[in-house]
């Protein structure tokens, strides 16, 4: 069986506290609504969003043999999940949202140096896109994977020598102006340093840029909310499940672009960070 994608690493647990405001100034104590632990970090995000699109999923990862790694396996009953345990535990991220979606997430890696992702977790699957996520023990996995390749640097500065790996050795490559100084010019550097054919930086309300290895850098619009702000979380997972639905189907650059956005502006408007990912005929009828 040919999957139309794999995804390797990047499962961890969210713990979402919403707070009043952003930066939160300091209280002694606040009284906040249900503080609630949910699956998140990229690869699960990734691999929901994509299969709630009707793309064959296959994921493997590293989580802990913890409650957090229960949590985990139970999210993902039904997407054909292989791991191994990790010798730190499971990833977590408490994420802190404020009344407009904003939020601030406070990352544990659990990174244990060293550590790798056991070859026979995914070199037996065939598939037809691999999504690495930038956890340290997949930087090791690109010389087995026959397939183009994609993945997301998220807030790199384009500078930090971490996600250079992951940014150069990749076909596709998407991140965020978040940190960036010069986004144009950091996008350029992928392409030309790497064998990227395509690098998407979104923007958040300011919709994204694209600098492909045969067209200009050019600027596409946000898709428009379908409704009121709830939790920005999970925005850019399902902008990057958005835009391989398209690719994987062959459609246009441009029409990849209008789903990625399309899928990530619903994740905006709905609580936790993958639990309600957009369908594929919602996608549709919105795109």
């Amino acid at each position: 069986m040919i999957r139309d994608v794999l995804v390797l690493g990047g499962a961890g647990v969210d713990t979402t506290v919403y707070v009043p405001a952003l930066p939160l100034p300091y209280e002694d104590t606040y009284s906040v609504p249900p503080v609630i632990d949910r699956i998140g970090n990229t690869g699960a995000g990734v691999a929901l969003g994509c299969a709630a699109l009707g793309l064959d999923v296959a994921f493997a990862d590293l989580i802990g043999d913890d409650p957090q790694g229960a949590l985990i396996r139970d999210a993902l009953r039904g997407l054909d999940f292989a791991w191994a345990p990790a010798a730190a535990g499971t990833r977590r991220s408490v994420l802190l949202v404020d009344p407009d979606g904003r939020r601030t997430s406070l990352f544990d890696p659990r990174a244990t140096p060293g550590e790798r992702l056991p070859r026979h977790l995914y070199t037996g699957v065939e598939a037809r896109h691999a999504h690495v996520s930038i956890t340290d023990f997949c930087r090791h996995v690109y010389p087995d994977l026959d397939m183009p390749v994609s993945t997301d640097l998220h807030d790199w500065n384009g500078v930090d020598d971490y996600h250079q790996d992951f940014a150069y050795r990749s076909d596709l490559v998407f991140l965020s102006a978040a940190a960036l100084a010069d986004p144009a010019a950091t996008m350029a550097g992928i392409i030309e340093r790497g064998r990227a054919h395509t690098v998407v930086c979104t923007r958040g309300a300011e919709g994204c840029l694209v600098l492909t290895r045969d067209t200009p850098l050019r600027a596409f619009p946000a898709a428009p909310l379908p409704g009121p702000v709830a939790d920005s979380n999970g925005a850019g997972d399902a902008f990057v499940s958005g835009f391989l639905y398209g690719s994987l189907r062959g459609l246009p650059l441009e029409r990849c672009v209008r789903l990625g956005a399309t899928a990530g502006a619903h994740a905006c408007t709905v609580l936790g960070t993958h639990e309600s990912p957009i369908t594929e005929p919602v996608l549709l009828s919105r795109a």
